[in-house]
């Protein structure tokens, strides 16, 4: 076997294994991309960026559409040791303003028909710009740098996450960071070349990275689905079918979603052979529900993971004792090998119990452009000091059962998971601070049972306004899955002793009151 050192060396061995398998698979057209068209195709891909002066330490910003040139293109990143970032195209252009701010990008791609925020972009200072549809297969091909200098510790990919200043954190994972986890998801769930791998999650979310580097980084298929074929249950559903996938994974709010839609019956499915879920709790009567289904014939997963730490760190094969307790939240397993961990108490008397840092080869390299908030979160092992020995403060509370297996706890800030999404509530905060007529704001999540829950914010305005009129603002500088379900109108906040917005009294009232879009002053 190759020495592989970095992750373009890992698809090449792949790719010229597995040429006339297929990489990607499109069940709306049929399409298939096999892995020696894929491959050339990133070649392809790797000479455009050098044309155009990009290569080993730049960063690529990307709105990626799930086409055979997008997912070219990433992998022309790694071959050129080239960073790579992904950008929402639905997301507000201030946000958008404030990633590529952190990012710096050398240059933007673009592989949707219609370019997302192209005037912003252009008057923002952002002219350097690809349009993958406008590009023709080189007219020659010159001699790629070699793979071998592109060390694992080159950067691969900033994954941007809700950030609690307002700012986003861009996350930096290295190329021996996702080979690390590679290894760990093949072994874990067993994966091999007669796979096929859903990719419902959007690229620009976290979860988008077991489905690419599981997939085409073992020879087995893609089945790349766009939002607007996510958003139609029995089409998703129809194409998962048709395509035959044997792995699935997503949030547990769009398994939720076919359940509830009454989208998915047990005759679905019929090739599943793993269905993954991770980013947020599941609900456990939803999933008892999904386990009736189809736990007789295929494997449920509940899998957990900061950004930071490369996707995924644990997985636990749901069972009959799970549903015990159906108060509960599922455990979420051991760690894998790649992991080790310390629990940071915050209770003396309870050492089993406290904030999880997180250690191993899937830890990343901290947060881009961002030293600040790099110290804070990746830390030196409070039990020692012998040796460098980095760990990611995860904000998550855990409790450490006898058998070693991880219960979340809750966090330790004000950060929540909401449709899988990490959100850190004061991120929306700062959006709507930003609102000239808003003189103060809280935003609070409120648990609405079953797992389930939603964004409300509080606010106290200087001139009468409705809070629809605020949800119509905040929505223009906010993704949508962070704009709150429900604006409330106060004279003023409640305060604390300190003076402090008391969040305790929001959270009561809030369920004093529980319907939504019903601010009143």
């Amino acid at each position: 076997m190759a020495f592989i050192s970095n992750l373009w060396i890992a698809f090449e061995e792949i790719a010229t294994t597995h040429k006339d398998r297929p990489a990607l698979l499109y069940p709306a057209t049929g399409q298939r991309v096999n892995y020696s068209d894929l491959h050339q195709l990133a070649h392809q891909s790797a000479n455009s960026l050098l044309e155009r002066g990009v290569g080993n330490g730049s960063v690529v910003a990307m709105f990626h559409d799930k086409s055979p040139a997008a997912f070219a293109m990433m992998l022309a990143c790694l071959r050129l040791g080239v960073t790579y970032t992904m950008l929402d195209p639905d997301s507000p252009w201030p946000r958008l303003q404030k990633i590529l701010s952190s990012s710096c990008p050398n240059l933007i791609v673009n592989a949707f028909e219609l370019m997302p925020h192209r005037e912003s972009l252009v008057t923002g200072g952002h002219a350097h710009i690809l349009n993958l549809r406008e590009v023709e297969p080189s007219r020659f091909s010159r001699a790629l740098p070699e793979a071998s200098k592109i060390s694992g510790a080159t950067p691969a990919y900033i994954m941007f996450t809700s950030g609690s200043t307002g700012n986003p954190k861009g996350a930096v994972m290295s190329h021996a960071n996702v080979l690390w986890f590679i290894q760990w998801s093949h072994h874990r769930f067993k994966i091999t070349p007669d796979d096929v791998l859903t990719n419902a999650n959007p690229i620009y979310f976290d979860n988008s990275v077991f489905d690419f580097y599981s997939a085409i980084f073992s020879g087995a298929t893609l089945v790349p689905l766009t939002a607007e074929q996510v958003r139609d249950p029995r089409q998703l559903v129809r194409y998962v079918n048709e395509a035959k996938c044997s792995i699935w994974f997503s949030v547990p709010s769009l398994l939720v979603y076919l359940l509830t839609t009454r989208a998915l019956a047990a005759k679905d499915f019929p090739s599943i052979r793993k269905i993954i879920f991770g980013g947020e709790g599941f609900p456990k009567v939803k999933l008892k529900q999904l386990y009736d289904l189809f736990g007789h014939r295929a494997e449920l997963e509940n899998v957990y993971g900061p950004t930071e730490c490369t996707c995924i760190c644990s997985a636990h094969t749901i069972g009959p004792a799970d549903f015990d307790d159906m108060q509960s939240l599922a455990t979420l397993g051991a760690l894998s090998q790649n992991f080790d961990h310390e629990i940071l108490p915050q209770d003396a008397t309870d050492p089993s119990f406290g904030e999880l840092l997180l250690r191993g080869p899937q830890v990343g390299l901290g947060y881009y452009n961002d030293p600040g908030r790099t110290q804070t979160a990746f830390i030196q092992n409070p039990t020692h000091n012998r040796f460098s020995d980095i760990g990611y403060r995860t904000g998550d509370l855990i409790k450490v059962d006898t058998n070693g297996n991880l219960h979340f706890k809750g966090r330790v800030d004000y950060q929540i998971k909401h449709m899988g999404y990490r959100i850190e509530l004061e991120e929306i905060e700062a959006a709507l601070a930003t609102i000239t007529y808003i003189k103060e704001c809280a935003v609070i999540y409120q648990k609405l049972g079953d797992g389930m829950g939603q964004i409300l914010a509080y606010v106290a305005t200087s001139e009468q306004t409705q809070p629809t009129t605020v949800i119509e603002q905040v929505a223009k500088l906010l993704p949508a899955y962070m704009v709150p379900r429900d604006i409330r109108l106060l004279e003023a906040l409640p305060k604390n002793a300190n003076g402090k917005i008391d969040r305790m009294a929001l959270v009561a009232l809030a369920n004093q009151h529980p319907s939504t879009i019903t601010g009143s002053r």
